[in-house]
């Protein structure tokens, strides 16, 4: 339970402040701007890394969550368990951020900007390379320790930071679901799940091919 609860805890921190962070800068005004919401995924990914990664691992995507039991590095048996609780977390997020910003019509849901199939391949790609930063700097199938925080914040802020305006830069099942369901943004909904799952097993033949036997499989 203690392991369930620090994933709740840490996908809602995730997408409050994360999509917060697109909901305030519409609010005010463009006063936090896109290098600053860009960041905002990052550091909390990196401090919730930090304050859960000896707990449950700090996943908080279900598309990590079935990577590393792809990679044999976390039971099929409890994945189920983190995919809900991380879902439940996303969906917390967005019903308070909805309490709190009700005239926010998308409440930071990711939208293509352009042609559906340039999102997707950007997506499969950006999470392809998150999940093989993760499966590089982790421990079986736990992030933690000082470079596994650093590592993966900077991936996920650098990849927000380029390919955000073109297809949010999502990476995460969880988060693209819950605003888009909360706020009724429906038109894309297979997209971000799909190309996000689909760009997480591929990093798991990459990791194997690039690092030593037992990358995939009984930990690096």
């Amino acid at each position: 339970m203690k392991r369930l609860l620090a994933e709740f805890l840490g996908t809602f921190a995730l997408v409050f402040a994360g999509t917060g962070a697109i909901v305030i800068n519409q609010v005010a005004g463009g006063a936090i701007g896109h290098a600053g919401i860009a960041l905002t995924f990052g550091l909390i990914v990196l401090a919730m890394i930090y304050t859960f990664g000896d707990v449950s691992g700090a996943h908080f995507n279900p598309a990590v969550t079935v990577g590393f039991a792809v990679a044999k590095r976390f039971g099929w048996n409890e994945v189920p368990g983190y995919v809900v609780v991380q879902l439940a977390g996303a969906f917390a997020a967005s019903g308070l951020l909805k309490f709190l910003f009700p005239a926010s019509a998308t409440l930071g849901a990711t939208v293509p900007s352009g042609p559906v199939s340039q999102s997707f391949v950007l997506e499969v790609v950006l999470t392809a390379l998150l999940m093989l930063v993760i499966l590089s700097v982790s421990t079986g199938a736990k992030e933690k320790g000082v470079t596994a925080g650093i590592a993966i914040g900077a991936v996920i802020a650098l990849e927000a930071m380029f390919a955000g305006p073109i297809c949010g830069a999502s990476m995460n099942p969880a988060r693209s679901l819950a605003p888009a369901i909360v706020s009724g943004q429906l038109q894309h909904l297979w997209l971000y799940p799909v190309a996000t799952i689909l760009g997480a097993l591929i990093a798991v033949p990459l990791c194997i091919g690039v690092r030593e036997r037992g990358c995939c499989g009984g930990g690096c």
